[in-house]
């Protein structure tokens, strides 16, 4: 059920458009429409998941490895905190964010990004885990027949290399990263291009993601967009980006199948 519907179901004097309503109030009718009959009603078939900020809490190795580059060059660090505004965009992306403005020349950029790849392909598995409760829902979503998916913004080939590191245990029809004919997200080729993969319509998935790049890319390929609040986004991102629910721990997507 989208926001804009769901208004259906305010009373009179408190019905508006979804334009001009608050954050407090978009919440609120999520909050009270995301188990609604509406919903109820949809048959998913498929789970696209995100994978950085939704099934494995990443953070911490991405922020060690990044700073560690930056201050191998001389440039100030940041607190992993600060990470949560900074990864999720591609490699490109995060290093002009972790970089000073004013170095944002192309050699700085390459040089940068090619010392991030490298610390991080030998330290992404240091404190790397999923995150709580991830391992029930994809058991649960798995007994119930339910396709599971993954795309990420990370390179294609590694997006392989951890999905099969940390889990192996369950079955993924697709798992993709970003390669050369699968721009990164928000663009939804790749989600579009795995839907079609898979022979199901975009609007039998479930997308599951932590970010407004994650909302935007399910509304643009025509999936449900899921915002969890475990991840690395706040919840007011999520709902401007298109978030239709929103939910506080992992088991909480069994509602929806």
């Amino acid at each position: 059920m989208s926001l804009e519907r769901a208004c259906r179901f305010c009373s009179p004097n408190r019905a508006q458009s979804y334009e001009t309503m608050t954050i407090k109030e978009r919440l609120a009718i999520l909050s009270s429409n995301s188990s609604s009959a509406g919903i109820h009603a949809m048959r998913f078939k498929a789970v696209l998941f995100d994978l950085d900020g939704t099934l494995l809490n990443t953070l911490d190795d991405l922020a060690d490895s990044m700073n560690t580059s930056l201050t191998r060059f001389g440039f100030p660090p940041h607190p992993v905190d600060t990470y949560k505004h900074l990864v999720g965009d591609g490699l490109v992306n995060l290093v002009l964010r972790a970089l000073p403005e004013h170095h944002h020349d192309e050699t700085t950029i390459n040089k940068i990004a090619t010392a991030q790849r490298d610390e991080y392909r030998r330290n992404w598995a240091n404190k790397t885990r999923p995150y709580e409760g991830i391992p029930e829902l994809l058991d649960a979503l798995t007994e119930r027949g339910i396709t599971m998916c993954v795309l990420s913004n990370k390179p294609d080939d590694f997006t392989h290399i951890i999905v099969q590191k940390f889990l192996a245990k369950w079955k993924f029809a697709a798992v993709r990263g970003q390669n050369k004919d699968t721009p990164i997200k928000p663009n939804p080729t790749g989600a579009v291009q795995i839907a079609s993969k898979l022979g199901l319509s975009p609007a039998e998935f479930l997308y599951v993601g932590d970010s407004n790049t994650d909302m935007e890319t399910a509304n643009a390929a025509g999936m449900f967009p899921v915002g969890v609040l475990w991840g690395f986004r706040s919840k007011d991102e999520l709902i401007e980006a298109g978030a239709k629910a929103l939910i506080q721990q992992p088991t909480d997507l069994l509602s929806l199948v």
